[in-house]
């Protein structure tokens, strides 16, 4: 679970970077969770897009995945949202 000042720091880590998975109108497959587990393993924080075409629920669909990669919802903004987990061999990010 992230504190208050964790997540403050992560939402200002995630600002910069770009969405690097997108979810379309198929939603949420077994190969979309394996693609966003390896990135998160890869990077730690990742941003993720929901399209249009997708009838998705931001907050609802990033709380879905968090809980399916076992990594840590940050924040959803529009139709984007960023997830969080310690990655176990290339630990980047030392939270506050």
């Amino acid at each position: 679970m992230l504190t208050g000042k964790q997540r403050s720091y992560l939402k200002s880590l995630a600002h910069n970077i770009d969405p690097i998975l997108q979810i379309g109108k198929n939603g949420i497959s077994e190969n979309l969770v394996k693609q966003i587990d390896d990135a998160l393993e890869a990077r730690e924080i990742i941003k993720v897009k929901i399209l249009n075409n997708s009838f998705l629920d931001t907050k609802e669909t990033a709380n879905k995945l968090a809980k399916l990669t076992k990594s840590e919802f940050v924040q959803s903004i529009g139709n984007k949202f960023v997830l969080y987990r310690e990655s176990k061999d290339k630990k980047k990010i030392e939270l506050p």
